[in-house]
């Protein structure tokens, strides 16, 4: 079974490299940039895996797997411009290349490619990818907007991951049962299996974000509290604030020290004293109680999704999801 994923993996790779090239050449140059940047693959990974429990990578399971991917691929490019990042996968993120017009503009044609891709599939692809986009769009609106007057804003947040990263994953193992001719009645399993993988995913990202400097995560520690992004260990520490004066001045000092605050002495008038502060104060919340609840609700998540998975065949392709939900939630990059 792993000999025939990595070689459905190959495929899907040669395609995403033949999928994301235009005829234009600066289309064609930035809709590759971040592909051979490298990823995971955790989308393509979980479709062929759940196709094992039908006819395997059929080129239905292969079309549907690089849609998806791309689809995930253009969400990258509009992510970073609207939180205003500096690098992804390692390399300064594409509107630091080209600006944010062409950053895009570029996630728009890959969304229209792997739109395309799922128009192959017939009907019920297209109403998977149009459904899905919807959500990635509606969570990165509540996300930008942020929780309505009274709404608590963790369950908030949470359904913000839910629509951003578990909806796509979702997608992803719905395609592996529908595109492999698999028994129809798996599909919400394993539907339910990724959304709250993927939430879990985000989660540790959360996590990761905290990592110190020299950890291989591909980020520059803290980009996300730099770029004012919400995540759950700092929710939690805002909830925490109000009865704890410790956790209040931490609040205090990450909004002051680290919020705006510049990536590297590489930027433009970075003072040394203010980028050693940014980052102590970022240790010190990788390093805070609330970060390890971060840790232990993604892990809660991860077993949410294995117990979603329950009623599948026992086999390998089961227990290969939950050690990919192990993977998951153990993961450091």
């Amino acid at each position: 079974m792993a000999r025939a994923i990595d070689e459905g993996l190959e495929r899907v790779e040669a395609g995403l490299e033949r999928e994301a090239r235009f005829a234009d050449p600066i289309a064609d140059v930035a809709g590759r940039y971040l592909l051979e940047a490298g990823g995971k693959r955790v989308r393509p990974l979980l479709t062929l895996l759940i196709a094992r429990l039908g006819q395997g990578t059929t080129d239905d399971v292969l079309t549907a797997a690089q849609a998806i991917e791309l689809t995930h691929l253009a969400s990258l490019y509009h992510d970073d411009v609207m939180d205003e990042a500096d690098k992804r996968r390692g390399v300064p993120t594409a509107q630091n290349v080209w600006g944010n017009s062409v950053a895009i503009l570029t996630g728009d044609l890959l969304f229209a490619r792997a739109s395309q891709l799922m128009a192959q599939l017939g009907d019920r692809a297209l109403k998977l990818q149009a459904a899905t986009f919807e959500r990635l769009v509606l969570g990165q609106m509540h996300e930008t907007v942020g929780p309505a007057e009274g709404e608590d804003e963790i369950e908030h947040y949470i359904q913000v991951l839910a629509d951003k990263t578990g909806a796509l994953i979702a997608a992803a193992a719905r395609a592996g049962i529908s595109f492999s001719g698999a028994d129809p009645t798996l599909e919400q399993p394993v539907v339910d299996f990724g959304e709250r993988i993927g939430i879990a995913f985000q989660l540790v990202d959360d996590v990761i974000d905290l990592a110190p400097t020299g950890d291989d995560t591909g980020k520059v520690p803290g980009t996300d509290l730099r770029a004012g992004v919400v995540t759950l260990p700092l929710l939690k520490l805002r909830r925490l604030a109000a009865t704890d004066a410790a956790a209040a001045s931490l609040l205090e000092r990450i909004e002051l020290d680290v919020v705006g605050a510049p990536a590297s002495a590489d930027a433009l008038d970075a003072d040394s004293s203010v980028l050693a502060r940014a980052e102590l104060t970022i240790a010190e919340l990788g390093e805070h109680p609330v970060t390890q609840e971060t840790i232990d609700e993604a892990q809660r998540w991860a077993r949410w999704a294995v117990e979603a998975i329950e009623p599948l065949p026992a086999g390998s392709v089961k227990k290969a999801l939950t050690k990919f939900a192990d993977t998951i939630v153990e993961r450091t990059s």
